[in-house]
């Protein structure tokens, strides 16, 4: 791809580095923005600065959050002693949706992959491991994705839990094997928290 412009190009480069968006897509958000009033743009990228510097991670739950305590582990509403296990906040914006759930939840902020360097240690494991040996939660359910990372993690995390008092469980397979949880319907994913089963019967069934 030629450029007129090396400030062009330079932006397109920026662009293309984020996820899902190839060069081509890149070049047409790129001139968008560039036929849209400045104050847009600067707004944009204050937008993105100060999230970048600014955002914290929630001390209990490792949710993205703007205060120290995000505002589902500071809901006394909310069933204290159920946590969820997940990937990520997508996967916490995804259950939330659901409006099926109404325990906390922990960020592992990832899953464990040896092919990509990512061990146990990487992840935010061991704070879970903690917070169930403080003897106030009842349940854990895993709900990582159906694929062999995210089954691997659940074996770690349970295998890590023998011997403590927690109920473990796992949500439903209504979610395809292969897919991530972020993409999977409301309706699917819903019921699918609600009918969990006990972990001990997912390894069994594998």
């Amino acid at each position: 791809m030629e450029f007129s412009s090396k400030l062009l190009e330079e932006a397109v480069n920026e662009m293309s580095q984020l996820p899902g968006i190839g060069r081509r897509t890149a070049l047409r958000l790129v001139l968008h923005l560039l036929k849209q009033p400045e104050s847009q743009t600067v707004a944009l990228s204050k937008a993105l600065l100060d999230f970048k510097t600014d955002v914290k991670f929630c001390k209990n739950c490792h949710n993205i959050s703007d205060t120290d305590l995000c505002e589902i582990c500071a809901n006394k509403s909310r069933q204290s002693e159920v946590v969820c296990v997940v990937e990520d906040i997508r996967d916490v914006m995804a259950i939330e949706n659901t409006s099926q759930y109404r325990g906390l939840y922990h960020v592992l902020g990832g899953k464990i992959n040896p092919m990509e360097g990512v061990g146990p240690s990487q992840l935010n494991i061991k704070s879970l491991i903690e917070k169930v040996k403080l003897g106030k939660i009842e349940e854990i359910i895993f709900a990582l994705s159906s694929t062999l990372e995210g089954d691997t993690t659940n074996f770690y995390i349970y295998k890590q839990l023998e011997g403590l008092e927690v109920k473990t469980s796992t949500i439903a397979r209504g979610i395809a094997v292969g897919d991530e949880l972020e993409y999977a319907d409301e309706v699917t994913l819903g019921r699918s928290i609600t009918n969990r089963i006990p972990f001990e019967k997912s390894l069994k069934s594998q």
